[in-house]
């Protein structure tokens, strides 16, 4: 069997995993960028609700990522990834019949209730191997900006003939379509991954929620969704005052997420290729900050509306792109999983807290006053960021070996940790499996590989 490639098996796993993501993010997504604007016929409008109603998932898919992981780790990913995507049809249509903003928030945080993104993580890491486990998560991840590229274009242009109702019809279609495709299209194969590379272990939850490193990175993204979220609570409502009328609004944002892809991807490369992700890690955050800078003086000029909305994505995709691949490559051998289920928790956390703060900064600032606020929060998140390793050179790879007891495991522990460029190894004897963080620049995996197999012979 290849290495260097996804064979079709898992191919096919991560092709239909990232359509099942991307139709869950799209009906998150989509309500964004018109809310504001067509939510006004709605009984109890008000900023404040709007913020409510847009960040109320965020608040319940916080409390429930870390659960529904556990929960899959014992019950099966397929049962509990069914039963999430009927809770957020459920809540689809919810919403969809609500004719008051309390309805459509509830709707919202019942959407939010189907938390399924860890066990389809954790499903995708399951029909994978471990070499090619990076790629598979990789186009999940590229189906998430997807999906939010569509949203931002699909929610303006629906919106006017399909009002909000058609817009949670359709969530809810494709909810129950993720369900078909989940059955039908991904393998039925007996299989799992370690634990420490999938769900959350709550023995290490409090330790890595104080890790330094750890720490940045999930400030970070709970600042970029908060960011987020405020940020489509006035924009809409801007673009409207500057007589573009709300059908229109996808003119500016169309053009703008395209190119914006366009400036993201070499970034992406050049930051990987020379070694140089912090730096434009923080040269992203300062870019979204000027971004927001400029939108409160933007409020005459539609091209300059657009620049600003240009430089906005850039820096999001970007950011949006790079954290999770920063906490794979910073988190303690044996814990990506539960480092990632933290990650989620402040990122999901960022959205609701997004809503309310957007809400009641647009009531008390106005336009200007929010996007002002929000480039102030940027900046104290590029001096928290100050301090972040550089996370090129680092990667953990995940061995299986046949360990015997914890003297064999002691001898290999010592033996893998004179090898050139590992930094940690940590050995879980019930799950046979070897976890080594290194340093990627001088760490030679094959040499790792052999002690294994010189070490299982040795015992047979």
């Amino acid at each position: 069997m290849q290495t260097d490639a996804l064979n079709p098996l898992e191919k096919r796993t991560a092709i239909s995993l990232s359509l099942v993501f991307a139709l869950r993010m799209l009906g998150l997504f989509m309500i964004m960028p018109v809310f504001a604007i067509y939510g006004q016929d709605l009984v109890g409008y008000s900023p404040m609700w709007v913020g409510l109603a847009i960040g109320a998932y965020g608040l319940t898919q916080a409390l429930l990522q870390i659960p529904a992981g556990m929960l899959s780790d014992k019950f099966g990913r397929r049962p509990i990834i069914y039963i999430g995507l009927l809770i957020f049809a459920l809540g689809s249509l919810v919403a969809a019949f609500s004719e008051s903003v309390y309805g459509v928030t509830f709707g919202r945080a019942l959407q939010g209730a189907g938390a399924i993104a860890s066990a389809v993580l954790a499903l995708a890491a399951d029909v994978t191997r471990e070499e090619q486990r990076p790629k598979a998560m990789g186009m999940i991840g590229v189906s998430i900006g997807i999906a939010f590229a569509i949203s931002m274009v699909a929610g303006p242009l629906l919106a006017p003939l399909i009002g909000l109702k058609g817009l949670f019809m359709i969530t809810a279609c494709g909810a129950l379509t993720g369900i078909a495709i989940v059955h039908f299209m991904v393998p039925h194969i007996v299989s799992k991954a370690p634990r420490g590379e999938t769900v959350a272990i709550p023995a290490l939850l409090g330790k890595l929620a104080k890790d330094p490193q750890l720490l940045r990175l999930n400030l970070g993204i709970f600042t970029l969704h908060m960011t987020l979220t405020a940020m489509f609570i006035a924009l809409p409502l801007q673009l409207q005052t500057m007589q573009l009328a709300a059908q229109n609004h996808w003119h500016l944002y169309l053009p703008a997420l395209l190119l914006s892809f366009l400036f993201m991807i070499p970034m992406l490369i050049v930051a990987a290729k020379k070694e140089k992700n912090r730096q434009f890690y923080l040269f992203a955050i300062l870019l979204m900050a000027t971004s927001l800078l400029l939108m409160a003086f933007a409020e005459h000029s539609l091209a300059m509306m657009f620049l600003c909305i240009l430089l906005y994505f850039t820096a999001f995709n970007f950011l949006e792109a790079s954290l999770p691949a920063f906490i794979s490559m910073l988190s303690p051998a044996g814990a990506k999983g539960s480092a990632m289920g933290i990650y989620s928790t402040y990122q999901f956390l960022g959205a609701f807290f997004g809503g309310i703060l957007g809400g009641v900064s647009y009531k008390l600032l106005g336009n200007s006053g929010l996007f002002l606020f929000l480039a102030s929060l940027m900046l104290i998140w590029f001096f928290i960021s100050w301090g972040m390793h550089n996370p090129s050179k680092i990667r953990t790879h995940t061995l299986t070996a046949s360990i015997k007891d914890e003297h064999h495991a002691t001898q290999l522990t010592e033996r893998l940790i004179e090898l050139e460029g590992v930094l940690e190894v940590v050995i879980i004897i019930e799950e046979q499996t070897v976890y080594i963080k290194v340093n990627n620049k001088i760490f030679t995996l094959q040499t790792a590989k052999q002690i294994l197999v010189k070490a299982e012979q040795k015992y047979v």
